[in-house]
């Protein structure tokens, strides 16, 4: 059990950081010290209060990332009611399904969500609330929420006459082995199923971040992934709140431009990405300056090319803000050309691993320990790990973990929590991987996804896609079996190809020369026989990884 009590981490954080600012909504001005949220979360307390909210209660929380958004969450944990964050990708019958399977009383939703949703599909809610002012959007029959919101600033008057301040912050007495988040995953089959989080759990996550030094009290982060996927919302809300960090929310789609504006102003001390991102900047800014010719050549003579790289990481991290210690890539496998171009100009990222049921993380190694192709050590005394393998640093197996962050269980799913565990306990990733002899992990890729070869060989498509990515005019790829062989599906990268006035038409041809290019990469059972172009993007999980579900049976 963590030593550190996951709900007494933020009454002490709140009341030593109250005068610094905690959370500011990007370019609509409006920042929250860390008072205005204690403020505001005993405004929230005194509702349920007042509304016979009870400890472990289930409270529902979906929109797009905000201040209020992580306001909302705060305060339901530290009530000691259990936070139930979803996915605003999920559509409308999927919430419907969330809110109700979790039994949520309450809810905290953006307008433009409730609009989409239908009250009588979620009769068991008793109250509301909108995101952009906390008012009450909804109540039950029967329930009088909208008659104690119009008293509650009375109320607040009467129980802090002088005011609210450091010395009221008072939480819930809660032990760390407590349920205080249930997470639905979005899932690879497309079922949702919620993850039960302890404190525990969570305060595994925030204590070993204190131990990185990456981040400090002052400093700043820019969220830009969602809050509700527990990779973000530990390491973008749970670690700053505890740290005394300023957190600027973007609340848009993250396109490289709109990010790059960001970084600019924000400046973060820390970045957190998924490697969707990071491909993107280095497709958009980075690769058009190496194809280049006259680039080209000079990266051929010796001595020149540590200048050129020099200069190139010079720019990016520029281009990043040029305060960050660190650039922490998670949530889905990078492509091996851009991680091995970042680790030759020696680029400050490292790539970390984690899953919902780990609250999310189970390996790290700071960007100067990062080997590549691993995603980090175990996370020593928290984690443990073990390959389901003869031989565990040779021989692929499937990637099993215990410890101090390893969930609870599926909420009412007993059969799939006794799936996922072992006879002895320990937790079955899903991931296929092998560990070198200082517990670092190297994935291979999902047992789910491995397509078993003719002559009995282990393919993983993720390889091959990797592979693929790179080849001229690819924006993404995914490969799939049919009748016994491997077709690549590919969403062409139309941008470059209009700018070089390349007709549409022409597309397939090229194609074809980049399944032959492939193929002469790849060894003879992983061989691609054909090429399909997609119309669009495929359709991708909050992670940016893509629903390869979806596309089984194309």
């Amino acid at each position: 059990m963590i030593k550190e009590n996951f709900i007494k981490i933020y009454e002490e954080s709140f009341k030593e950081n109250w005068a610094l600012p905690a959370l500011t909504d990007y370019g609509k001005g409006k920042t929250f010290t860390f008072g205005d949220v204690a403020t505001e979360i005993a405004r929230i307390h005194l509702l349920f209060h007042e509304c016979q909210v009870r400890r472990g209660d289930k409270i529902a929380l979906i929109g797009k990332d905000s201040s209020r958004w992580c306001i909302a969450y705060m305060a339901v944990v530290t009530y000691g009611a259990i936070i139930v964050p979803i996915l605003q990708d999920f559509n409308p019958n999927d919430v419907h399904h969330i809110i109700n399977h979790s039994e949520s009383v309450f809810l905290f939703v953006s307008d433009r969500i409730w609009d989409s949703l239908e009250e009588d599909k979620i009769e068991e809610v008793r109250g509301v609330f909108s995101l952009s002012d906390y008012r009450c959007l909804h109540q039950r029959d029967g329930e009088n929420i909208q008659k104690l919101m119009k008293s509650l600033d009375e109320k607040m008057t009467e129980k802090y006459p002088d005011g609210f301040t450091q010395e009221d912050i008072k939480y819930a007495e809660l032990d760390n082995d407590k349920v205080v988040e249930i997470n639905y995953t979005s899932g690879t089959t497309g079922f949702s199923k919620g993850v039960m989080l302890t404190g525990n759990n969570l305060a595994g996550n925030v204590t070993y971040a204190r131990t990185l030094d990456l981040l400090f009290r002052g400093e700043r982060e820019l969220c830009f992934l969602p809050l509700a996927h527990a990779y973000s919302c530990a390491f973008n809300l749970l670690v700053p709140m505890a740290f005394g960090v300023h957190v600027y929310l973007l609340g848009k789609v993250p396109s490289p431009k709109i990010l790059l504006k960001a970084f600019e102003e924000v400046k973060p001390n820390l970045i957190l990405m998924v490697p969707l991102i990071l491909e993107k900047i280095y497709k958009k800014m980075i690769l058009p300056q190496l194809n280049k010719r006259t680039l080209k050549l000079a990266l051929n003579i010796p001595l020149l090319d540590s200048r050129i790289y020099a200069q190139i990481r010079k720019h990016l991290v520029d281009a990043l803000g040029g305060r960050f210690r660190e650039v922490i890539v998670g949530g889905a496998a990078m492509n091996q050309e851009v991680t091995d171009f970042l680790y030759k100009i020696k680029f400050p990222f490292t790539i970390g691993y984690g899953m919902t049921e780990c609250g999310p993380l189970i390996s790290y190694d700071h960007n100067n320990e990062y080997v590549p192709g691993s995603c980090g050590q175990i996370l020593k005394g928290i984690m443990k790990v073990r390959i389901d393998s003869e031989d565990p640093y040779n021989k692929v197996g499937e990637i099993q973990v215990s410890g101090e962050n390893v969930m609870k269980g599926y909420y009412k799913n007993d059969e799939a929590t006794q799936n996922v565990f072992t006879e002895d306990g320990w937790l079955r990733t899903g991931d296929l991987g092998t560990i070198d002899h200082d517990n670092r992990i190297f994935i291979r890729g999902r047992s789910k996804t491995m397509i078993l070869g003719a002559s009995g060989q282990n393919i993983y498509p993720e390889e091959i896609e990797s592979k693929l990515n790179n080849l001229p005019f690819v924006m993404e790829s995914l490969v799939v079996e049919k009748n016994g062989k491997l077709i690549g599906m590919v969403y062409p990268d139309y941008d470059t190809v209009d700018s070089t006035g390349i007709s549409h038409t022409d597309l397939p041809v090229i194609m074809e020369q980049n399944r032959i290019e492939l193929n002469k990469l790849l060894a003879p059972y992983e061989t691609i026989s054909e090429i399909q172009l997609y119309p669009t993007e495929f359709e991708k999980t909050p992670k940016k990884s893509i629903k390869r579900y979806l596309y089984s049976n194309y």
